[in-house]
């Protein structure tokens, strides 16, 4: 019977294997989480019942073992603690891979890693702060004027009212901060796993790319279509 040693996890944790696996971990609840939300915010379409039923919903799941809403805090608190390892992963990663390179490389090797690296880079600072905005805008209300608990379809079209357009703005610079962040980040953790080849890398980047756009298009058809009035 296989035995684990006590120093074996923490040992994993500091070796650059275990901080990729806990990354692809974290990326993966992410991206899931990320699916459902988009599928839940296009519920927008079908009217005000269909979206406020179905936020209603949610605050339920697990009753009666769970209390009202406690599913929601536990998925906030397990989806904030998954950002912040990823986050963490992230830097840890990128320090240790600058000081395996003390000699930068030269110009023409810069130009074609540099790109992608500021692009995951500030892409993730620009999703931290959404998020705490986010949960300010949506979840408390803090700063949505308009704000009603409970009433998503109310919140939604307040939030992202005409005269509101920089709401509209910053939502729209996050959400393709996301899609950079998700095409680089699937292309990145394939290649990490070994499952990309010269030969399937163009499979790979389309792939990315489209799951990256349809993620985009979804999440901005929202904002966009309150903002023109398709929904009012």
């Amino acid at each position: 019977m296989l035995q684990t040693s006590p120093r074996a996890i923490p040992a994993l944790y500091r070796s650059s294997v275990g901080k990729k696996a806990i990354m692809a971990v974290t990326g993966v609840l992410l991206v899931l989480f990320l699916i459902a939300h988009m599928v839940g915010n296009l519920k927008v379409f079908l009217g005000p019942a269909e979206i406020d039923e179905y936020a209603a919903w949610l605050r339920t799941i697990g009753a009666p073992l769970l209390h009202h809403e406690w599913f929601l805090w536990i998925q906030r608190v397990v989806l904030l603690a998954a950002l912040v390892l990823h986050m963490t992963m992230a830097y840890q990663l990128a320090r240790r891979a600058r000081r395996a390179r003390p000699v930068r490389y030269r110009h023409r090797a810069k130009v074609q890693g540099s790109y992608a690296a500021r692009t995951m880079r500030w892409g993730g600072v620009i999703i931290a702060l959404f998020v705490i905005y986010h949960i300010l805008d949506l979840t408390t209300g803090t700063v949505n004027p308009g704000y009603q608990h409970g009433e998503v379809y109310r919140n939604l079209v307040a939030d992202f009212a005409p005269e509101r357009w920089y709401v509209t703005l910053f939502y729209t610079l996050a959400v393709v901060a996301v899609g950079f962040h998700l095409r680089h980040g699937l292309v990145s953790a394939t290649q990490s796993l070994g499952a990309a080849s010269p030969q399937r890398a163009r499979t790979l980047n389309l792939a990315a790319t489209a799951f990256a756009v349809v993620m985009v298009a979804g999440y901005l058809s929202v904002p966009f279509a309150v903002t023109v009035g398709l929904v009012d």
